[in-house]
C-alpha cells in the first residue's frame, strides 16, 4: 500500500513538473496544465491514479492551506487603507453582480438554492496571482485602473475566509445543529480575529528579533511550519474550516523584518504542494458529464465571461474610471481564480455542491484560464490608454516621450536599487522600475514610479520600459553574468543614454566597457549614495 502511495505521488509530481514545461512553452497558466494532467492520469483520463488513496488527499488539502496562507502574507493592511472606497464598491458590486445572475441561472436550472448561491460566489473569482502579475509585466500596477483591480481583487481575497464559514449553514443539515452551535462558531471566530493583532504585536516585538539574531534559515522554516499547523489545528479544534487558521497563520507573519524571508524559504513548499493539489483536483474531473451536455456547457461558459466582464466594468465604473478602462478591467477580471477551486473543493467534501457542479465548474475555469493570456493582454491595452489627465497612452511610462523631464531606467530594484529609485523620482526624473520579482518593484509600484516586471535582457520587456527613450540607465543587478547581457541589451537599442552599472569584480569591469558602460563601480560595498556621489560628479543629477 505505501509503495503505491509513493508511486502515486511521484507520478503526480513528474506529470506535474511536464504540464508545467508544456504551458511555460504554449505562455500559458500552469496551473491549466496541472489540472488538465490530473484529469488524464486519474481515474476519468488514462486511470493511472486510482481515488482510493487518502493521502493523496491530505497533501493536496495542505497545497491549499498553503495557499491561503500565502495570501494572508501577501496581505497588505496599508493598502488596503489607501484603496478605501475602491475595495468596497468596486469587490461587493462585482461579487454581486456576478453571484446573483449565476445564482438564479442554477436555480432556474433546477438546483436548490444552496448549491446555485455557492457556486455564483465560487465563480465570482478570479485569479489574483496572474491578474497581479499581469499588472506588474505590463507596468500597470501604479495605473488608474490597476489600483481598481486590485482593489476587487484584495475584496475577494476578502472575502474567501467568510464564504468557508457558510459551507456548514449551506449543507442542507442545519437541523444537525442547533443555534449555541453557530453561536459558538460565532464566538470562536470572533475570538481568532481578535488573537491576531496580538500574535502580530508578540512576533514583532520579541520571536521576529530573536529569529533574526539565530541567522539560521532552517529554524525559520521550521518556525513558520509549526505555527501554521498550530493555527490550523486550533481552528479545527473549534470547529472552523481549517483554512481559516491558515489565513490568520500569513496575518501574523506579514508586515514584519521576516516576511521577504518567509515568502522566499516557503515557497518552494508552497509550491510543490500547490502542485499536488491542483493535478489532484483534476484527477477528480469527469469528462463525460461535459460530453453529455455540450451545448449546455459552452453556452454556460460563454454567459459566465460575458457576466464577469460586465460585472468587472460596472464595478470599476462605479469607482470614477471611464468606460474605456472599465471594460478593460471586466475583461482582465473575467476568468475564474484559483481560489474558486479552493471553494469547490471544500464544497464538494462538505455536500454542498454534487460531484457534476464540481465537473462543470472546473470545465468552466480551465477553458477561462486557458483564455486569459489574451482576455488580459486586450484588458490591460484597454485600461493602458487612461492617463491621469484624462487622455490615452500606451503605457506608464510614455509620458517620457512627451515630457521634457529626464528620464531614468533602474534595473534590479534591490535595496540599493530603491534607494536611488526613490532618490531621482525627488529630483525630478520620471524612473522606471526593472524587475524580475514583482514583490521588489511593488514598494516602488505604491509611491506611482513605473514598474515592469520582466528580465531587462529580453527586447519585449526594455520596449515596455521605453528603454530606447531613457537618457540614464543605471544597472544594479547581483549577478555580473547577468549584468553584462543587460547592457549589450540595452545598448542595442539605445545607443546615446549614459549607463552606470556596479558590478563584484574588477575582472567584469572590462567586459562591461567593451558592450556599452559608461560608469563602472566594481566596489562590491559600493552603497547607494556612493553610486549617486558619482552622478552628481558628472553634473548627471
Amino acid at each position: 500500500m505505501n509503495q503505491l502511495i509513493i508511486f502515486d505521488l511521484l507520478t503526480i509530481l513528474v506529470s506535474g513538473f511536464f504540464a508545467g514545461l508544456f504551458c511555460r512553452f504554449l505562455k500559458i497558466p500552469m496551473l491549466v496544465g496541472y489540472i488538465a494532467v490530473g484529469a488524464l492520469v486519474g481515474s476519468g483520463g488514462f486511470g493511472w491514479i486510482g481515488g482510493q488513496h487518502h493521502e493523496i488527499e491530505y497533501l493536496a488539502e495542505a497545497g491549499a492551506l498553503l495557499l491561503l496562507f500565502s495570501i494572508g502574507l501577501e496581505f497588505s493592511l496599508k493598502e488596503l487603507t489607501s484603496l478605501g472606497r475602491h475595495i468596497v464598491v468596486g469587490g461587493a458590486v462585482q461579487m454581486m453582480l456576478v453571484a446573483l445572475p449565476v445564482a438564479c441561472f442554477g436555480i432556474a436550472a433546477g438546483l436548490p438554492w444552496e448549491p446555485s448561491m455557492f457556486l455564483g460566489l465560487s465563480i465570482a473569482l478570479s485569479s489574483t496571482i496572474l491578474v497581479f502579475k499581469s499588472l506588474a509585466e505590463y507596468g500597470q500596477t501604479a495605473s488608474p485602473g490597476g489600483r481598481r483591480s486590485l482593489a476587487i481583487l484584495l475584496f475577494q481575497d476578502m472575502a474567501i475566509v467568510p464564504i468557508l464559514l457558510l459551507v456548514p449553514l449551506l449543507t442542507g443539515q442545519t437541523s444537525e445543529r442547533s443555534i449555541v452551535d453557530y453561536i459558538f462558531m460565532a464566538i470562536n471566530s470572533t475570538f481568532l480575529i481578535a488573537t491576531i493583532p496580538v500574535l502580530r504585536k508578540i512576533l514583532q516585538l520579541w520571536i521576529s528579533p530573536f529569529l533574526s539574531r539565530q541567522r539560521s534559515p532552517e529554524l525559520i522554516v521550521l518556525f513558520v511550519l509549526s505555527l501554521l499547523g498550530v493555527l490550523t489545528a486550533v481552528t479545527y479544534k473549534a470547529g472552523l474550516p481549517p483554512s481559516l487558521g491558515a489565513f490568520a497563520c500569513g496575518l501574523v507573519l506579514n508586515g514584519n523584518r521576516l516576511t521577504g524571508q518567509i515568502d522566499a524559504l516557503v515557497l518552494p513548499f508552497r509550491e510543490t504542494f500547490a502542485a499536488i493539489f491542483f493535478v489532484s483536483l483534476g484527477m477528480l474531473f469527469n469528462p463525460k458529464i461535459i460530453m453529455h451536455a455540450p451545448l449546455f456547457a459552452a453556452g454556460a461558459f460563454v454567459s459566465i465571461l460575458l457576466i464577469k466582464s460586465t460585472a468587472g466594468c460596472i464595478a470599476a465604473r462605479l469607482t470614477g474610471l471611464a468606460w474605456r478602462p472599465s471594460f478593460g478591467i471586466g475583461l482582465g477580471l473575467s476568468q475564474i481564480g484559483e481560489f474558486a477551486f479552493i471553494l469547490a473543493f471544500a464544497g464538494l467534501q462538505a455536500g454542498v455542491i454534487l460531484k457534476s457542479h464540481y465537473d462543470f465548474l472546473l470545465v468552466f475555469a480551465i477553458g477561462s484560464l486557458v483564455l486569459t493570456p489574451i482576455l488580459l493582454k486586450t484588458g490591460f491595452r484597454l485600461m493602458a490608454y487612461e492617463t491621469s489627465s484624462g487622455s490615452f497612452s500606451e503605457s506608464p511610462t510614455a509620458e517620457l516621450m512627451q515630457n521634457d523631464l529626464p528620464s531614468a531606467l533602474i534595473v534590479g530594484i534591490g535595496h540599493i536599487g530603491k534607494q536611488i529609485s526613490l532618490h531621482l523620482e525627488t529630483r525630478g526624473f520620471l524612473v522606471c522600475a526593472v524587475d524580475l520579482s514583482p514583490v521588489n518593484l511593488h514598494p516602488l509600484s505604491l509611491q506611482g514610479i513605473a514598474s515592469i516586471t520582466g528580465d531587462a535582457r529580453d527586447p519585449e520587456t526594455l520596449e515596455r520600459a521605453r528603454a530606447e527613450t531613457a537618457q540614464l540607465v543605471i544597472v544594479c543587478v547581483p549577478d555580473d553574468i547577468m549584468a553584462v547581457d543587460i547592457v549589450k541589451s540595452i545598448r542595442s537599442c539605445n545607443p546615446d543614454c549614459t549607463i552606470l552599472v556596479r558590478c563584484r569584480y574588477h575582472l567584469t569591469a572590462e567586459e562591461l566597457n567593451k558592450f556599452g558602460a559608461d560608469i563602472i563601480i566594481t566596489e562590491e560595498t559600493a552603497t547607494a549614495k556612493a553610486l549617486l556621489d558619482v552622478l552628481a560628479e558628472k553634473d548627471m543629477i
